[in-house]
């Protein structure tokens, strides 16, 4: 007996409604980037391993999914090599490709690569799925999408200002109420020089970013395991629990923070953004959130990341500034901001809340059914009139029992059904009939296109 075929975990299968649900989700959100001035590009779906690794911190390295390389990959190994079992050597010498674990890297490459065709301040979105070695749990896939929009070539604050806009706006369409959270790298890292660990940043923000998931006595256990010091820790704890508005922690952190100037500097682009906002129309919740890190290496100022407030799961966007990622690459002094939506768990989210529009699905809105070869003759050029007028419109494509053309126009949820026989034939008419109601009406072809416009 045969095997019954799967995918594999992690990753999804959609089906044709799923997918006019995830149109609307890409549709809406390239809808907004349009009106901010973005362009859109591709990339690979596989890039260089040197492209990728180092970018993500030793977390991020360790996620990415690696590619053997073609032919015999074991060709260039001695047997004391593979007798000694280390992966990560393995890794290295049998794969130079990678999946591209997300879109920020492969656009720092393409800048790079590209930059005598681009114009500066160069604004681009990109909508691609990515991929991750995760282990796979609820709201977590190991392939999923993003939509990301940035911003390269330009220092100026006013572009933290306009994606606050823009995820606000991308969400108020979904009608999902969200907090969006800010922080500031630099701010951490002031943070850090305050409880003298500058050093060791990373692993605090790291710590830090898991807050929710692990909560304080879990950070505060990492933070140990890190070798950082209880009196280290004992100073971080006001920081991590400060509650207050967003200017009372400003306030606070600007106490705190006297002696570092990079912390200073952080408060300040922070202050920067809050004073922009707040004369703006803002639907969301804008909430400066102290142990928000976003645990990526490469992100140096203001950093976004967005909750939704009524359904219990992960970031549904994120984002930040990072002022020499494409220094790797070997163009320096080039700044960026992006965020990148997520798709995949915003399709979630949507769906526990029910919030698709009823026009999202886009399916037929009538259905011709087939009575045989002269009649299906005969619709053929009444069909080309209605699709001309905008009217999704099929015929069935046998002239089966009308039982079973209905069943099929009733699993596809097509609103009206036209029936054209010989009677409808002669007297130049079309019987319609509401599968929702049961009523039919006779109607000429500029009438049905009339009532199917109308209905939207």
């Amino acid at each position: 007996m045969a095997q019954k075929p799967s995918i594999p975990k992690g990753t999804r299968d959609f089906s044709p409604e799923e997918m006019a649900k995830r149109n609307y989700i890409f549709n809406t959100i390239r809808d907004v980037y349009h009106l901010y001035g973005f362009q859109q590009i591709e990339t690979p779906a596989m890039e260089n391993l040197s492209t990728l690794m180092g970018k993500y911190g030793e977390e991020g390295d360790r996620l990415l999914f690696k590619i053997l390389n073609s032919g015999d990959c074991l060709a260039g190994f001695t047997d004391e090599e593979l007798r000694e079992k280390n992966a990560l050597k393995f890794a290295a010498k049998a794969c130079e490709k990678g999946l591209r674990y997300d879109l920020t890297v492969p656009f720092a490459r393409f800048v790079v690569q590209h930059r005598n065709d681009l114009s500066f301040p160069f604004k681009r979105y990109q909508i691609q799925p990515v991929w991750r070695a995760d282990r796979p749990q609820k709201g977590r896939y190991r392939e999923f999408y993003q939509c990301d929009g940035d911003v390269v070539g330009s220092d100026s604050l006013l572009n933290e200002v306009e994606f606050i806009q823009i995820m606000d706006e991308v969400f108020r369409r979904f009608g999902i109420r969200v907090c969006i959270k800010m922080n500031n790298r630099k701010i951490l890292t002031g943070v850090a020089e305050m409880i003298r660990e500058a050093d060791k940043i990373t692993d605090i923000t790291v710590a830090m970013d898991k807050l929710d998931k692990i909560g304080l006595d879990g950070v505060n256990d990492e933070l140990r395991s890190k070798g950082i010091s209880e009196e280290a820790i004992a100073k971080l704890r006001p920081v991590i629990v400060m509650k207050g508005d967003n200017r009372e922690k400003m306030a606070v952190l600007k106490e705190m923070l006297a002696g570092s100037e990079t912390g200073l500097k952080g408060i300040e682009e922070t202050e920067y953004i809050l004073n922009h906002i707040e004369t703006l129309p803002l639907a969301a919740t804008l909430e400066t959130d102290l142990t928000l890190a976003r645990g990526l290496n490469y992100y140096t100022g203001t950093i976004f990341e967005v909750k939704a407030l009524d359904v219990e799961i992960g970031s549904i966007t994120g984002g930040g500034r990072y002022d020499n990622l494409t220094g790797v690459f070997g163009m320096d002094g080039m700044s960026g901001v992006g965020i990148s939506f997520g798709a995949d768990r915003i399709y979630d989210v949507l769906n526990q809340l029910d919030l698709y529009p009823a026009d999202s699905l886009k399916t037929t809105q009538v259905m011709f059914v087939n009575f045989g070869e002269k009649e299906a003759a005969y619709l053929l050029p009444v069909m080309a009139r209605v699709r001309a007028a905008g009217i999704r419109a099929e015929l069935y494509p046998e002239a089966a029992k009308m039982k079973k053309q209905m069943g099929y126009a009733d699993a596809k949820k097509i609103p009206f059904v036209a029936l054209v026989g010989e009677n409808e034939m002669a007297e130049g008419k079309i019987n319609l009939k509401n599968m929702q109601s049961g009523e039919q009406e006779s109607v000429d072809t500029d009438e049905l296109i009339e009532r199917l416009l109308a209905r939207g």
